[in-house]
C-alpha cells in the first residue's frame, strides 16, 4: 500500500441536516458534513408522504376513474336491456351498405319490423329490392347471436 494517498478517516464527523438542525456523529473523509434533509424531516420517514400524495391529485384520478367506471356499468345495463328490445335500430345487424339501405326503403327501421317481415317467410324478405340470399343469411345469424327467436317460417 503506497504511504500519503489515502485521506484522512474521522470516525467522530459531525452532521448537521439544514432543515431542521438535527445533529449526529459517523466516521467520514470530511469533518463536518450539512445535509439539506434527513431521516427526521423527510416526509417519508415522518409520515407526511401520504398527505403529499393526496396533494399531487391521487384521490381526484380516483374517482374520476370511479366515475368512468360507474358510467360504463350503467351503459351496459342499458345494452342488457335492449338487447331483446324489437325497438333496437336496423344499423345494429351490421349488414351491408346496400343491404341496410333496401330495407330502410321498405320501410323497415327496427328489428321489430324485420322480424314481422320474416313471419310471412323468406320469400317475403327476399322480395325487397337490393336485399339478397346473403344478406338474409348474414341477418339470421346475427339475430340468433343476439338473442332473438326467429320466426317458424323464416327457419
Amino acid at each position: 500500500m503506497k504511504a500519503e494517498i489515502h485521506p484522512t478517516y474521522y470516525p467522530d464527523a459531525k452532521v448537521t441536516c439544514a432543515s431542521c438542525g438535527n445533529t449526529w456523529t459517523t466516521g467520514s473523509t470530511r469533518k463536518e458534513i450539512r445535509v439539506d434533509i434527513c431521516s427526521n424531516c423527510h416526509p417519508y420517514f415522518t409520515g407526511e408522504s401520504s398527505r403529499l400524495l393526496d396533494i399531487e391529485g391521487q384521490v381526484d384520478r380516483f374517482y374520476k376513474k370511479l366515475s368512468a367506471r360507474q358510467t360504463y356499468v350503467e351503459q351496459q345495463k342499458v345494452k342488457e336491456e335492449l338487447k331483446g328490445s324489437p325497438e333496437r335500430p336496423i344499423e345494429e345487424l351490421a349488414l351491408s351498405s346496400r343491404a341496410t339501405d333496401a330495407l330502410k326503403k321498405a320501410g323497415i327501421e327496427n328489428f321489430g319490423q324485420f322480424l314481422e317481415r320474416l313471419n310471412g317467410g323468406n320469400e317475403a324478405v327476399l322480395a325487397i329490392a337490393g336485399f339478397g340470399q346473403a344478406s338474409l343469411t348474414a341477418a339470421k345469424k346475427k339475430l340468433r347471436s343476439l338473442g332473438y327467436e326467429l320466426p317458424e317460417a323464416a327457419a
